[in-house]
């Protein structure tokens, strides 16, 4: 009796300890779900995509995972399908499996992208209300072409609530660590943007609302349930966004990139952690 009654004891006292719980499945998809209503672009254009990719390029190269697992695809893409920035990090694999890169990988890229386009939402998103509703893809009704694995996310406007302007992926093989680094990277981008276009002291500013801010009702309200049975369960060929309202305007974005202040982009969160519409100016 005493044994049983020290296992238990030491059973309850785990309920005690600093170690946080992990998140569940619905929790990550609500997750996935907020970072998209946050990070929001007030313009983006080829300038911008380049930029941007080469700062998600950076941050891999300077991360562990880079000595790890060695290689990663990136692209951008409007959502039409242009390819805006593209890259391989590391050397393409043969017959053999040698190599950084492995022969499917930008097959299971380009599934990934496909899965934003149907969608409007990340794939990282889908794949964790997928697994909260306890449905496989096949269930489901979703193509076999499409890759439901996190690593493309999509790009918006704060003032265009239709649908999502472009998308940006990276593949490596790791669902989580990609979705991650993508966010991490827009995340960072999107405050070097905010400091450069900033009005000086005293000066109006024409940023309106923060970004995060801007959503009004938004499908953050709306059950993962209910996202994604209305999402996927057509085969992945509605959007599932609620109204929004309150967005800041457009800012104003010359197209010189040194002129943005951002010719020599630094991240400011190099430290990654393995683990943890387009507007075009003449």
């Amino acid at each position: 009796m005493a044994y049983a009654g020290l296992g238990a004891l030491q059973m309850f006292n785990g309920f005690n300890s600093n170690t946080p719980m992990p998140l569940s499945e619905a929790e990550l998809a609500t997750q996935a779900l907020n970072e998209e209503s946050l990070y929001r672009f007030p313009s983006f254009d080829a300038d911008a995509a380049v930029m941007l990719g080469l700062s998600l390029r950076k941050r891999f190269r300077s991360s562990s995972r880079h000595v790890k697992i060695r290689g990663m695809l990136i692209s951008i893409q409007t959502i039409a399908g242009h390819t805006l920035f593209s890259c391989t990090v590391g050397n393409l694999g043969g017959l053999d499996g040698a190599g950084d890169v492995s022969l499917d990988s930008w097959a299971c890229l380009e599934g990934m992208i496909s899965v934003v386009r149907r969608t409007g939402h990340s794939s990282y998103y889908v794949e964790k209300g997928m697994n909260a509703l306890g449905k496989t893809q096949k269930q489901l009704g979703i193509p076999s072409d499409l890759k439901i694995s996190g690593g493309a996310f999509p790009i918006w406007l704060e003032n265009a609530p239709c649908c999502p302007i472009a998308i940006i992926g990276c593949y490596s093989g790791s669902s989580q660590d990609d979705h991650h680094l993508v966010v991490t990277s827009v995340r960072d981008y999107l405050k070097k943007l905010a400091r450069d276009i900033a009005p000086p002291p005293g000066a109006p500013s024409t940023m309106g609302t923060s970004m995060g801010t801007s959503m009004g009702t938004s499908a953050l309200g709306q059950s993962v349930q209910t996202v994604m049975s209305s999402a996927m369960a057509h085969q992945l060929t509605g959007h599932t966004h609620g109204s929004v309202s309150g967005r800041p305007p457009s800012t104003e974005w010359v197209r010189d990139p040194a002129s943005r202040g951002m010719h020599d982009l630094h991240d400011e969160d190099d430290g990654y952690h393995d683990h943890g519409e387009l507007e075009y100016r003449d």
